[in-house]
């Protein structure tokens, strides 16, 4: 049976198909993350809004995505950037009103684009009605408190409230966690609840009232903030997993076609606890993000205090190895298989660390690390910019808590985004010093409308890769994949259809590949097949169909 195509051409995705789980639409997307307070802003006040992301649609539809993830988007006082929520069923007025995001989910939709929100399922902001109201009363256990006159440890801050004692916070001190139990009580720490106590029980509910709510209004789902940080002293997250599958049934039998992507970090834990995705992320898991680190290491602008560096596989140096990718995604791809479903989502990059294009990492290099992002099988996700090689941009302020220590600052890869060559650069009319954050002040600076015009371009080649994938259902996740050589040049064959050549150095390089002599080029720069062996300049990649 052919399914009928939707309004804007793109074929529709069947709602089930055999022996997977979730909602089918996921296994072939291309996810695309809005910052949006930096994406574009439609009244002129220098901070993004929703109107503005349905101002350019067009563009997102353009490119091929068929699935935006906002971040938080909820009332907040922007301490955290929209992480610290006072009202989880309320948009924040600096972003419009519910109507703006019905309309926006309404407009999106009409151009085959699914929209996700950020749910920010383990903490509030420290000024949110249930903070304050427990912050007065003893009996409240909506949040951690520990109503003693010592400090019990390093993790709690004192109360700013009338009650006696201190609480925990999740992140800052001013998101004070959610309570939803510990895995292990303890008579001596009263405050240690136990997972199914009155307080635990009441945030499980409100969690799916609030999944539940924006779901009525059209959303396709959610990427859950610090997803395995809910139970408390939980060894091997056993008791937060059981809670995610437990949301993840509830959410099966209400809203079958919504889907939960995790920040956990770890597929093979988040898929385990119902997740139908996770991202790998630059932490997490045991080895604490090595595998998205090996690969690109997004230069030095937000370079965690207690990483070391680490040689990256798409670098120009070729230094690093993909052997580490490789090794973490194939455990995770066994962990999903067994767990039943769920896929692995690899990112360019995000609003926490730098963008492909960071330190010394040129646009030059961007075009092979896309042709393998949208060739190998992961969800890929496109950081908001990334498709034109927005850069990191270095020596900016502290702004609502993006500095995480003294090498460690968020809001370089925060930075509005650069539409055109206006003063503005089509973000907003806003004066600059008005503006959220400052524009990226490299006067070469790429814009949409530059790339738009030039068919060479980086935005024009992450097109003509994203409408492949589309086309070809050997390029998805779910496609086999076979690796010929894992050195420089990167070399594998998806589905026995496609062989892939990436050379993310600047040096050239070759490798002998026995049976390839017959591939036809598909999409091509500076590599050669032949006579079983491949040539790949520096920077080159290419992908071609076998016979």
């Amino acid at each position: 049976m052919t399914t009928p195509p939707r309004r804007d051409g793109r074929r529709a995705h069947p709602r089930a198909r055999p022996g997977r789980t979730g909602p089918a639409w996921l296994e072939d997307a291309v996810l695309y993350q809005v910052y949006p307070q930096s994406f574009a802003d439609s009244d002129g006040d220098g901070i993004g809004d929703l109107a503005g992301i349905e101002q350019h649609l067009d563009h997102l539809a353009w490119l091929g995505v068929d699935a935006v993830w906002l971040n938080p988007c909820f009332a907040s006082p922007f301490r955290d950037a929209g992480y610290d929520v006072t009202d989880h069923l309320a948009v924040a007025p600096r972003y419009g009103t519910t109507g703006d995001l019905a309309r926006l989910v309404d407009r999106a939709r009409s151009r085959g684009i699914r929209v996700l929100l950020d749910l920010v399922a383990g903490h509030t902001s420290d000024r949110h009605p249930w903070f304050t109201r427990s912050a007065r009363d003893p009996g409240d256990h909506r949040y951690i408190w520990a109503d003693t006159d010592e400090r019990p440890g390093e993790g709690f801050e004192a109360s700013p409230g009338t009650r006696r004692g201190w609480y925990r916070p999740n992140f800052f001190p001013s998101q004070p966690a959610l309570n939803y139990g510990y895995a292990r009580p303890d008579p001596a720490e009263p405050w240690r609840l136990p997972v199914d106590a009155e307080g635990p029980r009441a945030n499980r509910g409100a969690l799916r009232t609030t999944m539940d709510h924006w779901l009525a209004l059209g959303v396709s789902g959610f990427r859950v903030d610090m997803a395995s940080s809910l139970v408390k002293d939980d060894p091997g997250h056993a008791e937060t997993a059981r809670l995610w599958r437990e949301q993840r049934a509830w959410l099966d039998r209400a809203h079958p076609e919504a889907v939960l992507i995790a920040e956990w970090g770890d597929p093979a834990a988040a898929l385990a606890a119902g997740f139908h995705a996770d991202f790998l992320l630059q932490f997490g898991g045991d080895a604490d993000g090595l595998a998205l680190r090996s690969l690109w290491s997004n230069g030095t602008g937000t370079v965690h205090e207690h990483w070391a560096p680490l040689p990256a596989y798409f670098d120009a140096e070729g230094a690093g190895a993909v052997g580490t990718f490789l090794g973490d995604w194939r455990a995770a791809s066994e962990a999903a298989r067994l767990a039943g479903g769920g896929v692995i989502a690899l990112p360019t990059a995000n609003h926490d660390f730098s963008r492909l294009a960071s330190g010394p990492r040129t646009a030059e290099q961007l075009r092979a690390a896309f042709a393998f992002l949208l060739t190998w099988p992961t969800l890929p996700a496109v950081y908001y910019g990334d498709e034109i090689g927005m850069r990191y941009v270095e020596g900016l302020p502290d702004h609502e808590g993006s500095m995480l220590g003294p090498r460690y600052n968020r809001a370089g890869s925060r930075t509005p985004m650069q539409w055109d060559d206006t003063p503005g650069a089509g973000f907003s009319t806003a004066p600059a010093e008005a503006l959220y954050l400052p524009l990226d002040p490299s006067p070469d600076r790429p814009s949409v409308a530059a790339q738009r015009r030039d068919p060479a371009s980086l935005l024009h080649l992450v097109r003509r890769l994203i409408a492949l994938r589309r086309a070809a259902p050997e390029l998805g996740p779910r496609g086999a994949v076979r690796v010929l050589a894992s050195g420089y040049p990167f070399a594998y064959v998806r589905g026995e259809r496609y062989l892939v050549v990436v050379n993310p150095r600047r040096a050239p390089a070759g490798s002998d590949l026995p049976g390839t002599a017959a591939a036809r080029p598909v999409l091509v720069e500076g590599v050669r097949v032949g006579a079983g062996r491949v040539a790949a300049e520096g920077h080159g990649f290419g992908v071609f169909e076998l016979p």
